[in-house]
């Protein structure tokens, strides 16, 4: 799925259609009434960790004041490289697993239970599936058959065309009416006001330090694949305790994350692909064999993970070595 980085880029897609008015709407989402959209000015645009955020009102209506100019947009304007099309890397080889780990955050997944409290509002919530995106005045095309064998263009979940003539496609992601955007700034691992206190509290919970990065009120943003580079980079097993951490190696960690996430979403801007050093790799850049196991919580979220034994090992509360997890 999109993780922070990706949904960033969409967010810089939706951006220049800030204060226009929608003309025409279509798509094949039924959970929200497309036609609500029509004659509405985009008035806002925002991105919390994973979930995009659009605020709509009535043409007439007033803007929302300008938001103090962020690192991203500043990036932007100076000339950072924005492609029209927005979509995750498609790194995923393994369909089948990808196809399964979707599912399963689906299940696990509060986003389709909004509070009955919070009543319709007027910004437009958006959570991307797999290989979900955002293209901005272009529809996404097949680029291969499908089962049958029919070369079928994916079909949009929303489109929305402007009053300029320009247009956003929207592929992929499930959407409702919030009230306001459901946002911590100080978990958004993109955020300038990122806690990182916090997130190290986290990071010594006497629990699997993989488990820990994947909690989104800590590390919001942060999905599978940031997990398995940055424990990589940080040469930490996903399977060790926070709690038997030193506090360097946990710093270490944050670092990675941070950079990390920072790094890909400059090449993104850049129009530049991911360069992975052990997520889906068979050997580590060491030439290392690596390891892959579904790992969670038991009666949670399994995700697939890789890493390396002899770069990563395990630090236990005792001698011996951690029993292998195998596919």
């Amino acid at each position: 799925m999109p993780e922070g980085p990706s949904v960033r880029k969409f967010q810089l897609l939706t951006s220049p259609f800030v204060g226009q008015v929608v003309v025409k709407v279509g798509g094949s989402t039924r959970k929200i009434n497309v036609n609500d959209l029509n004659a509405l000015r985009l008035q806002d645009s925002q991105v919390h960790g994973k979930n995009l955020y659009l605020a709509f009102v009535a043409a007439e209506g007033p803007l929302a004041p300008a938001a103090e100019e962020s690192l991203l947009q500043r990036e932007a304007a100076t000339g950072a490289s924005s492609p029209a099309q927005g979509g995750q890397e498609q790194v995923c080889s393994s369909w089948t697993h990808a196809q399964d780990e979707e599912l399963q955050e689906l299940q696990h997944s509060r986003f389709e239970a909004p509070d009955p409290a919070e009543g319709p509002g007027n910004w437009l919530r958006f959570h991307f599936g797999l290989f979900g995106s955002i293209r901005a005045n272009e529809f996404s095309r097949a680029n291969r058959a499908n089962k049958k064998g029919d070369w079928k263009d994916p079909v949009p979940r929303l489109v929305l065309h402007f009053k300029s003539g320009g247009f956003l496609v929207f592929y992929n992601c499930r959407m409702h009416w919030c009230s306001s955007p459901r946002a911590d700034p100080a978990s958004d691992i993109l955020s300038m006001e990122f806690h990182r206190g916090r997130a190290l509290d986290a990071l010594r919970a006497p629990r699997p330090i993989c488990y820990s990065l994947l909690d989104q009120r800590y590390f919001s943003g942060l999905g599978n694949i940031i997990k398995n580079e940055i424990l990589y980079l940080a040469r930490i097993h996903p399977l060790t305790q926070g709690s038997l951490l030193a506090r360097s190696a946990l710093e270490r960690l944050l670092d990675c994350a941070v950079r990390f996430s920072s790094d890909w979403l400059h090449s993104k801007l850049r129009g530049e692909g991911l360069h992975r050093q052990i997520y889906q790799k068979k050997q580590c850049p060491l030439g290392h064999a690596v390891m892959k196991g579904a790992l969670g919580p038991s009666g949670g979220l399994k995700r697939l993970t890789w890493w390396c034994p002899q770069c990563q090992p395990a630090v236990l509360p005792g001698d011996g070595d951690p029993s292998p997890v195998t596919e």
